[in-house]
């Protein structure tokens, strides 16, 4: 299998990874970047993005991701449609093992993001970008005036449900169980707004809409006990049941969270491993937006730096 060496290895394609490969390229390092097995991340099942910096009207994820990656090469960074299944920090040059080919470097971006929870239907499939989301804060100014269900009982659920209040008709809150997880002082919030309403013991067997256009029209949902059906009109449906960092490929070697989030130095994206660096969603659990994957992918590729400068 072939080896590639290089300064710096950018593990991942989102807007952190393809950022720090802009930034590695232009200091002229001639970064490697392993997209993994979803290039783009999460904005690849976005649509309309309207809250990115720069643009006035509202562009398509995957262009954008597309952008990125395009202004990353122009400056020399190289793309490797790989997607590493192994590491080895034990000591620099550090060995990431891909499908395709090894790869050293003497430092390591992990950019590899996380992944929606989602319910396991497989209309999600169809619907997703059409209807279907797991971030209010990117779509929800899509739903205005428009009736829209969030699933869920924790702080993501209530957090999603009363920024959607700002822009649907009615935001109907759907959890398995009779009472939230929630914080007390964001369920007050929930039960005390005029736009939203509860439906308890319930979960969602069907996410029902058209194929032309692809558009959602309602969800099918059970009560829990009695096993009886309805059907709930909505054209917007949230799911909001959490996310999953993709680190479990490094918790031999970083530290992570209880949520399995990678921990870093403080102010810094920097980790308690010399060389190895962290940006965007493997360590971001409370913004988890592009912008901010971006703005985090910057400060990665100038430790990253600054690192290869004194080492």
């Amino acid at each position: 299998m072939t080896t590639v060496q290089s300064k710096v290895l950018i593990i991942g394609g989102g807007p952190a990874g393809y950022t720090a490969a802009l930034y590695l390229a232009r200091a002229g390092r001639n970064p490697i970047l392993v997209t993994g097995p979803e290039p783009g991340g999460q904005l690849t099942w976005t649509t309309d993005v309207e809250n990115y910096p720069g643009f006035q009207d509202p562009i398509q994820g995957p262009w954008l991701m597309e952008q990125m990656e395009r202004q990353a090469r122009n400056y020399g960074a190289m793309m490797k449609e790989d997607t590493i299944v192994s590491v080895d920090f034990s000591g620099s040059p550090f060995l990431c093992q891909g499908e395709n080919a090894s790869y050293q470097s003497n430092a390591v971006i992990i950019a590899t993001g996380a992944s929606a929870k989602w319910l396991g239907l497989q209309e999600e499939a169809i619907f997703r970008g059409y209807g279907l989301s797991s971030c209010a804060v990117c779509d929800g100014r899509l739903f205005q005036g428009k009736e829209v269900a969030v699933i869920g009982g924790g702080n993501s659920a209530a957090e999603e449900a009363l920024h959607l209040a700002h822009h649907a008709s009615r935001v109907t809150l759907i959890h398995r169980r009779d009472q939230m997880r929630a914080e007390k002082i964001l369920q007050e919030r929930l039960f005390n707004h005029p736009k939203i309403r509860f439906i308890w013991n319930h979960v969602v067997t069907e996410i029902i809409g058209t194929a032309h256009p692809k558009a959602i029209t309602g969800l099918r949902l059970q009560e829990t006990e009695t096993k009886t059906s309805q059907v709930l009109p909505v054209q917007g449906v949230f799911v909001a049941i959490g996310h999953l960092p993709n680190t479990e490929l490094f918790k031999r070697w970083l530290e992570r969270d209880n949520d399995g989030y990678l921990l870093g130095v403080p102010d810094s994206s920097a980790t308690s491993r010399p060389g190895i660096f962290i940006a965007g969603d493997v360590k971001d659990k409370r913004y988890r937006q592009a912008v901010t994957a971006a703005g985090q992918g910057c400060m990665a590729a100038l430790d990253a730096e600054r690192y290869l400068e004194l080492s």
